[in-house]
């Protein structure tokens, strides 16, 4: 999750420089629900004394994770239409913090 408030950040500071703060909407669209666990092995001398091996393997929580499948929104910015190409060169910069390809797709709404 702290790429998505890295990204999150970095559009938010250029959007709000470049284009000013009631110019523009953005929405982060997924959310961080899945816990992400470690099962930790004891290794070394006596290791298979103290270690429980597979049994009741749930681990400890190492962080927080946000499921995103292949073309699934992860960001929206509304803004009017002088301001397109600073949203979509903000997006582009935001999406280089993601650990995944980013495409910036732009719809027009009435």
């Amino acid at each position: 999750h702290t790429a998505l408030e890295a990204a999150r950040v970095n559009m938010n500071r250029r959007l709000m420089k470049e284009v000013g703060r009631s110019n523009f909407h953005m929405k982060l669209r997924v959310y961080p629900h899945h816990v992400l666990r470690e099962n930790k092995q004891a290794t070394g001398a006596g290791a298979d004394r103290v270690s429980e091996g597979m049994r009741l393997a749930f681990g400890k929580a190492v962080g927080t994770a946000a499921r995103v499948h292949e073309r699934q929104r992860i960001f929206t910015i509304w803004t009017s239409p002088q301001h397109v190409e600073k949203a979509k060169y903000a997006l582009l910069h935001g999406g280089h913090k993601l650990p995944t390809p980013v495409c910036v797709v732009i719809e027009e709404t009435n």
